[in-house]
């Protein structure tokens, strides 16, 4: 049953674009694609690369205190892993203490490791949202200016149709990505993105 809705949402907005892109010569209502997922690219938005990029070099140390950690627990799972197949040869001076021991060192690492990871990440989701989230706002008034000055009734998000794999196929005349950032990047810096700096 829920495939077959989708399929009818499928239809009905593919249905949708191309009426949309149809209307596009007539003096209809017009309708732009934005791929947001082009925001953060190369020649994306200047302030929202910018808070990206300042948002990892905050939380550089703790990527690279996480990735020292989990180099750490590969090591010490080689040395458990080698232990284990020299205590299993005839003769072995390897005594199973030397292995509980290795073994518990790893396991105080990997439950400091899980604690560590997933405190980074609540950290990093909450400055996320505090940083980025003015941002986000800032770009959607500039979406409603710009559909207002250039004319367009709809500006749908390219990015996220594909997500729910909606899109079937695009006419390249309908993206306004490229344009739009143009038009972004070129506006006076305001309140809200300046503060989230």
């Amino acid at each position: 049953m829920r495939s077959i809705r989708f399929i009818f949402a499928a239809l009905f907005i593919t249905s949708f674009l191309a009426v949309a892109a149809a209307a596009q010569t007539a003096d209809g209502p017009r309708l732009g694609l934005i791929d947001t997922r082009f925001f953060a690219g190369k020649d994306g938005i200047t302030k929202y690369i910018a808070a990206v990029n300042a948002l990892d070099k905050e939380f550089a140390a703790d990527e690279n205190a996480l990735k020292t950690m989990a180099t750490k627990l590969q090591t010490l799972e080689k040395e458990i892993t080698t232990l284990r197949e020299q205590a299993s040869k005839p003769n072995s001076p390897i005594k199973p203490e030397t292995i509980d021991a290795k073994v518990e060192e790893f396991e105080k690492l990997a439950r400091e490791y899980k604690f560590k990871q997933e405190d980074a990440q609540a950290r990093y989701q909450r400055r996320e949202q505090a940083v980025m989230n003015p941002i986000r706002q800032d770009i959607g008034k500039a979406l409603q200016e710009y559909a207002a000055q250039k004319g367009y009734s709809l500006i749908l998000d390219i990015a996220k149709l594909a997500e729910a794999n909606i899109v079937l196929a695009v006419d390249e005349k309908i993206l306004v990505t490229q344009d739009f950032i143009k038009f972004y990047n070129s506006r006076p810096a305001t309140a809200a993105t300046t503060a989230a700096k």
